[in-house]
């Protein structure tokens, strides 16, 4: 392990360079919260349901989307929430939300270069597809996942093709979201495949498998493996850093996040005093804003440096941020 440093304590602080507003969804607080990022303030804050989840923004970063888990933990009983939160990023406003029902449990989402929303249902195992969220009041079209407990989705950039993780079925799938005759190709990477995310040239997908400690690179367009490594920890979640052929992970194990190269080897690590979960990323700058659950807080990590610069005090378990 290269490099490890410690946030010892929950305040607010920040880099000359980072400036804006830090969208943050309180999985525990059931809200989201906007915050200065030059002073941590707390500048507006809205009721959602219980336990909102996952979150994306759309390109012009004027509306976020958040889908409505309705339960704390993966793990939990319950039907769990049917709609997505629509936010009017500059207003602050919960503006309306999207009625998905019978499909329940909303968790993954994404969001293509057209900005068509993608929701995944984790109880049903059906992607839902959006293609005008801002107004639609129904899903345009939905698709079998062939998975169980399918929990997180990724899209490439023109919405052709989502990978869906499959909690108890320990599978990644690769579905056509515009074309449910299509069907989907399933892969098994290893026990509790819960995150994933697509090479900037989109020709490889990284995926955690947390059971057996390891990450894994796929092809792509036929799953089939690359190269597998194991890791210290439990990787809950897996990144590819904006602009480099590197991956960041969260090991909720460890308290850490680590850097690997496209090859899976270790490059730098860093230790938090929280658990970390969610990382978001400045959108011009070497910046990543990491969600640290169990202590309410958002720690700031200068990627050149690999330390925190400065953390945010947040409202109950911080779960997914976006810099606007």
């Amino acid at each position: 392990m290269v490099g490890v440093a410690t946030v010892n304590e929950a305040g607010s602080g920040r880099d000359g360079r980072v400036e804006g507003t830090l969208v943050v969804v309180e999985k525990s607080g059931h809200a989201v919260a906007f915050h200065d990022v030059a002073d941590g303030s707390l500048l507006d804050r809205i009721e959602l349901g219980k336990y909102p989840h996952e979150m994306v923004v759309d390109g012009a970063r004027e509306f976020a989307y958040i889908g409505h888990y309705g339960v704390r933990m993966s793990g939990d009983v319950g039907a769990g929430g049917s709609s997505v939160f629509v936010v009017d990023l500059a207003a602050r406003a919960l503006v309306r939300t999207i009625d998905l029902s019978p499909f329940n449990r909303l968790h993954g989402i994404a969001i293509d270069e057209r900005d068509r929303l993608y929701v995944l249902s984790e109880e049903k195992a059906v992607l839902l597809r959006v293609d005008d969220p801002q107004r639609a009041e129904v899903p345009s079209a939905a698709v079998h996942t062939a998975g169980i407990k399918t929990h997180m989705v990724v899209t490439n950039r023109a919405g052709s093709l989502a990978y869906v993780t499959g909690l108890l079925s320990h599978t990644v799938s690769r579905v056509d979201p515009h074309d449910a005759a299509e069907p989907p190709v399933v892969v098994s990477p290893g026990r509790l495949p819960e995150s994933c995310a697509l090479s900037h040239d989109e020709k490889w997908l990284y995926v955690g498998a947390r059971q057996d400690r390891e990450l894994v690179a796929l092809d792509a367009r036929t799953l089939q493996e690359r190269k597998r490594a194991t890791v210290p920890g439990d990787p809950l979640r897996v990144y590819v850093v904006p602009g480099q052929d590197a991956l960041l992970t969260t090991d909720i194990e460890n308290r850490t996040v680590t850097r690997y190269d496209s090859d899976l080897r270790e490059e730098r690590s860093v230790r938090f005093e929280g658990i970390p979960a969610g990382i978001s990323f400045h959108p011009s700058e070497p910046t990543a804003f990491v969600t640290l659950l169990d202590i309410d807080t958002v720690a700031i990590l200068d990627l050149e440096t690999f330390e925190p610069v400065g953390t945010i005090s947040t409202g109950s378990e911080p779960d997914v941020t976006a810099l606007i």
